[in-house]
């Protein structure tokens, strides 16, 4: 494994195994044609804690080509019957929506960047300072792309559903030999919704070893179950998408989270990421009251000095304060120092062990 940054900074937030989960809330195509819920969006993904919203810039005409033909007609699935282009007609951001989007983003206290699907889409987020840049899993194959956007120096985020390991690396060889120094894959299903049973999630450990740089999750699955488990497995990033209301009918909402859940989504990945600690096999302090609570030996006869200890002298019982239990066999047998009562702890000055 070839050694690389194990933190990289996006907008003046570290994101490293040292820090909780770095949250993307993925606008997508979820302003259903209205940049009023654009704005919208934005405002509950700040309110519910998120570090990013993410767009996607591309226009149908650089992502595909205007064909009814069998090639660009999808069988099957959430989308199935339409063509690719009246897909992404519908689902694209206008190119004019991303000042305004930027400039709210920036008053209202939240990172903003997006997921370029060719190269006039770097040039444009260029234009708008744009602090980071998102592959999306589609594009984890176009190399030349990766290469452009590499040489923005700005930190990338390559999502990698679909793409076997071969393809992973080449994408990686990719960005950090066209000098990107800041670089972090996402373990990814593409598919809309995805179920949980086909993430794998055992496999972010393997791509963090594999690949010496920093994994986290894009998920497409329909509740935080999946991402929350991720945080356990090493995930250092989570991508989820965003919606206004689910039921909305937009190309994206069947799959994506409620404001309230992004909320949750926040928070719990926090408990889950600060839950992990380090390795510690110490007391805790919030176990430090509960410690007389153990179970310790105690006397159960009154007896006399230089009196030997019977089986029927001593128990083991709640509070903790005398010899712990494993001593047993050591104190019966041993002789009584001073006179003792019922119900006192056995303690190592009054019985010779």
């Amino acid at each position: 494994m070839t050694e690389h940054a194990s933190s990289i900074v996006i907008d003046g937030r570290e994101i490293s195994a040292n820090q909780p989960p770095y949250i993307i809330a993925e606008l997508s195509a979820n302003h259903n044609g209205k940049i009023e819920n654009a704005f919208r969006i934005i405002d509950e993904a700040k309110n519910a804690g998120a570090d990013a919203v993410k767009l996607q810039t591309y226009r149908p005409d650089t992502i595909t080509l205007k064909s009814d033909g069998p090639d660009f007609r999808i069988s099957g699935g959430l989308w199935d019957g339409r063509t690719l282009y009246d897909l992404y007609q519908e689902a694209h951001m206008p190119w004019d929506w991303h000042k305004p989007l930027f400039d709210y983003a920036a008053q209202c206290g939240i990172t903003i960047f997006s997921s370029p699907f060719d190269h006039s889409a770097v040039d444009l987020l260029e234009e708008l300072g744009a602090p980071a840049y998102k592959i999306a899993s589609f594009e984890a194959v176009d190399l030349p792309l990766i290469k452009y956007v590499a040489q923005t120096g700005k930190p990338m985020i390559i999502s990698t559903g679909m793409a076997d390991a071969e393809e992973i690396a080449e994408a990686i060889e990719a960005a950090q030999g066209a000098g990107c120094a800041s670089l972090a894959i996402l373990h990814c299903v593409s598919g809309y919704p995805a179920p949980a049973e086909d993430y794998n999630l055992r496999t972010i450990a393997d791509m963090r070893e594999k690949y010496g740089v920093l994994v986290g999750l894009s998920d497409h699955t329909i509740d935080n179950t999946t991402a929350l488990t991720s945080v356990a497995m090493g995930a250092s990033l989570i991508e989820k998408h965003v919606t206004l209301d689910r039921s909305g009918g937009g190309p994206d909402d069947s799959f994506s989270l409620e404001p309230r859940e992004l909320q949750a989504l926040c928070r719990d990945t926090k408990i889950a990421w600060s839950a992990l600690g380090n390795v510690d096999y110490g007391r805790k302090s919030s176990e430090t009251g509960n410690a007389q609570f153990r179970r310790s030996l105690y006397f159960v006869s009154d007896l006399k000095a230089g009196d030997v200890v019977k089986p029927e002298d001593v128990r083991s019982v709640r509070p903790g304060f005398g010899l712990p239990p494993k001593m047993l066999d050591q104190v019966i047998g041993g002789t009584i120092l001073e006179d003792v009562a019922a119900n006192t702890p056995v303690t190592r000055g009054v019985v010779r062990l």
